[in-house]
């Protein structure tokens, strides 16, 4: 194919965050809507003139009412989306955060053992992006 016939993939960019507190609880959403039911992590999509990491800080402020001070990058979950584009997830992790848990019309959030989350419904590719985030370390602190 000529390089003037190429066609580019077009993108969607969502994120997803697994926030974990101090005694190995980790924050889950129960959404509401249907076309994706079970638990999940908190996130959304990126919007226009927002940096990756200003768009998922905005998305756990307005999902989880929680502030987050730093975010580690784990990697990348891709999806079919429609026939001319695709849809990237981009997975963070934190436990560095501040503020009191609130829920949203994204459904309820809540606090749950990091060992019990496979023992109830989970989204799709939930085992995927766990993985994913799972295997990814915080960085060590400088001394």
């Amino acid at each position: 194919m000529e390089k003037k016939d190429r066609q580019y993939t077009k993108c969607i960019l969502a994120n997803m965050c697994m926030i974990e507190d101090k005694n190995e609880n980790i924050l889950v959403q129960e959404r509401t809507k249907k076309d994706w039911p079970g638990l999940t992590f908190p996130g959304g999509h990126v919007e226009q003139g927002e940096t990756l990491d200003e768009a998922m800080k905005r998305e756990i402020k307005e999902e989880t009412g929680l502030t987050l001070k730093s975010l580690v990058f784990c990697g990348i979950i891709e999806w079919p989306w429609e026939k001319d584009s695709r849809y990237l997830g981009l997975l963070y992790k934190s436990n560095d955060f501040e503020g009191e848990v609130i829920s949203s019309d994204e459904g309820k959030v809540y606090w749950m053992k990091k060992s019990e989350l496979f023992t109830h419904q989970t989204s799709q590719d939930l085992d995927k992006m766990f993985e994913i985030i799972e295997n990814r370390d915080y960085p060590k602190e400088k001394l």
